[in-house]
């Protein structure tokens, strides 16, 4: 995690608990000379609604307002993960063992950045094991070096 999202989830965090609900993940995009998107993914047991995101925005920008950690103008988005939920840490892989996922990984391994196959399991907390489809293959990836991944939803 950047330092910057550190920071931005050390005063985001406490908002969103405290609201009752979890913070998925934090992204933080610049706009190449446009305004930056401050993307906030919360999540609850029974789901997030409207209300919700409008609860935490409102609460979320009134601490970004006086901490004001980022300097240009942004735009603030709340939402649910949604059922193509991107993965940040290892406790959201270690929840969806056995989900298909699309990962983009920040180097090539074996020739290949972006992998899809199903998370077969966690190890020691900092490697995540794919089973790719095509081909056959297993691989065990240090969570680090993944770069983006998210849950390919399957309708049966």
């Amino acid at each position: 995690m950047t330092t910057k999202l550190a920071v931005l989830q050390a005063l985001i965090e406490p908002v969103v608990v405290g609201l009752g609900f979890e913070l998925w993940g934090i992204e933080y995009h610049t706009g190449g000379g446009h305004r930056g998107v401050l993307r906030i993914y919360i999540e609850a047991e029974d789901g997030i609604t409207l209300d919700n995101c409008q609860t935490v925005s409102r609460q979320v920008s009134g601490v970004l307002d006086v901490e004001d950690p980022i300097p240009s103008g942004y735009t603030l988005e709340v939402s649910s993960p949604g059922m193509d939920r991107p993965l940040y840490k290892a406790e959201h892989y270690r929840r969806y063992v056995g989900h298909k996922v699309k990962i983009r990984l920040r180097v090539p391994f074996e020739g290949q950045r972006n992998l899809t196959g199903r998370i077969a399991a966690v190890e020691d907390g900092e490697e995540v094991v794919i089973q790719l489809d095509e081909p056959e293959q297993e691989y065990v990836l240090p969570i680090e070096s993944i770069d983006k991944a998210h849950i390919v939803p399957e309708f049966k």
